[in-house]
């Protein structure tokens, strides 16, 4: 069995996406990982190519240049998330978005499943749960406003590509047959200092929206994090790759616990519906067709 590992990044250093952190998470289960970088205007290159010098025989570095007038639908990360997994070898191909990782624990029951279900046609990809960390290391939702799971390996050679903005993949629009994994995808997308996280998402709303509409959401001077309800408090271990990143990490906003609370009722209780009765999500968008293994 061979398994690759693909991501696109591009400006990964000016954002600050964990990157590196990312990369490293899975490589140990990887026999390769292809890089799409994007032309950047600060040192991610560099960084890459330090990485690359570390795992010369698994790490391939593939450079592209960005279509800035691609800007309907987030359709141009698609596009590079494609390009990306035409370079991949392997027979499954482990995707993460530069601000994915995955914790070290959960490694070895990934790879195992990968190799029971090899030769299972039946299976197309493995899905995964999310924790989606936000405003802090120490605070994260795993439901709405965001994705509860989405699709993270996929099997080689049969047509999948990427759809839509790169949240999923399918076969000519088709949903792809997965087995549910019992592991998680932390989610680092929204944890950054309050400044450069209202840039990194400026600079990426424009990939849905024309200028006009950028100048005008954003010069409202709106707080950037503006979800509170239904926060979490993390109590266990992020990946060891992270402890670096969490431990320089200064500027953390800690809520009060009262920030969290649900103040309508009726959220609250369809909250109970879902956790303690139906233990999904109601209306939840499924780009996905879970199989009963």
């Amino acid at each position: 069995m061979k398994v690759s590992g693909f991501t696109f990044i591009r400006n990964g250093v000016k954002f600050q996406y964990p990157f590196k952190e990312s990369i490293l998470s899975i490589l140990p289960i990887c026999d390769e990982f292809i890089i799409n970088y994007g032309e950047s205007e600060d040192s991610t290159l560099q960084k890459l190519q330090e990485l690359k010098n570390k795992f010369p025989k698994k790490i391939k570095i593939i450079k592209s240049k960005w279509d800035e007038n691609l800007r309907e639908g987030g359709k141009i990360l698609a596009q590079q998330t494609n390009i990306a997994l035409s370079h991949c070898l392997g027979d499954w191909c482990f995707y993460l978005q530069a601000d994915e990782v995955v914790h070290e624990k959960y490694l070895d029951y990934i790879y195992e499943n990968m190799l029971k279900y090899l030769h299972d046609n039946s299976i197309e990809g493995f899905l995964f749960n999310y924790l989606h960390f936000y405003l802090s290391f120490k605070t994260y939702f795993d439901k709405r406003p965001f994705y509860r799971r989405e699709i993270r390996i996929i099997r080689n050679g049969i047509g999948v590509t990427s759809y839509k903005d790169a949240q999923g993949f399918r076969i000519n629009n088709r949903k792809l047959k997965v087995k549910l994994l019992n592991a998680y995808i932390y989610h680092y997308g929204w944890v950054r200092p309050e400044n450069v996280m209202k840039s990194k998402q400026m600079n990426l709303d424009k990939y849905w929206h024309n200028d006009n509409w950028i100048k005008e959401e954003y010069s409202k001077n709106k707080k950037i994090f503006k979800h509170l309800e239904g926060l979490k408090f993390f109590t266990e271990s992020h990946p060891k790759v992270m402890n670096n990143i969490i431990k320089k990490a200064k500027w953390q906003i800690i809520p009060d616990k009262n920030d969290f609370k649900i103040k309508s009722l009726f959220k609250r209780f369809l909250n109970f519906i879902e956790d303690k009765i139906l233990r999904t999500q109601i209306g939840e968008y499924r780009n996905y067709k879970i199989v009963k293994k």
